[in-house]
């Protein structure tokens, strides 16, 4: 019986928390729009962190690899400047439990697999601007408006 219990722990050590609770994927939602606020739907967007590079068409959602690296996105289209963004990846629920109830192992394992992250769900991007978008701002069932950074340059 004992060996039985002590097998359970090991197990359940031996794997994250957010491992069992979130996929290594996440799927995104890319819209893009003009300055004036004009939907464009078609656009070309390629997405990009550290596990690779997917493409979708705005209007649509893909799946991408959950990272701790933050995803960086740009959108073509012919009539108009490209739009480019960087979607922030966040820590979620999951490794802060391994933290907490001492699963370091598990920390870790969720850590290298990138289950311990989230971006962005929905986020919409504006041709001839570069954003940022942060789930921290994230409203469940509603598209990210994201901000334009703040330029570091002397005037």
């Amino acid at each position: 019986m004992k060996k039985a219990i002590l097998a359970m722990v090991v197990a359940g050590m031996s794997t994250g928390c957010a491992t069992i609770m979130n996929e290594s994927s996440q799927a995104i939602r890319v819209e893009t729009k003009t300055e004036n606020g004009t939907p464009v739907a078609g656009a070309t967007c390629t997405l990009k962190n550290d596990y690779g590079t997917v493409n979708v068409k705005s209007g649509e959602s893909v799946s991408v690899h959950r990272s701790s690296a933050d995803l960086d996105v740009v959108c073509k289209d012919p009539a108009n400047p490209d739009a480019t963004a960087r979607a922030i990846s966040r820590a979620n629920a999951g490794l802060a439990g391994n933290i907490l109830i001492g699963g370091g192992i598990g920390a870790i394992i969720d850590h290298s697999k990138g289950t311990a992250y989230t971006y962005p769900s929905w986020i919409q991007l504006v041709f001839g601007k570069t954003m940022i978008f942060d789930r921290r701002a994230e409203q469940e069932g509603m598209p990210m408006q994201g901000v334009e950074p703040i330029s570091t340059v002397a005037k």
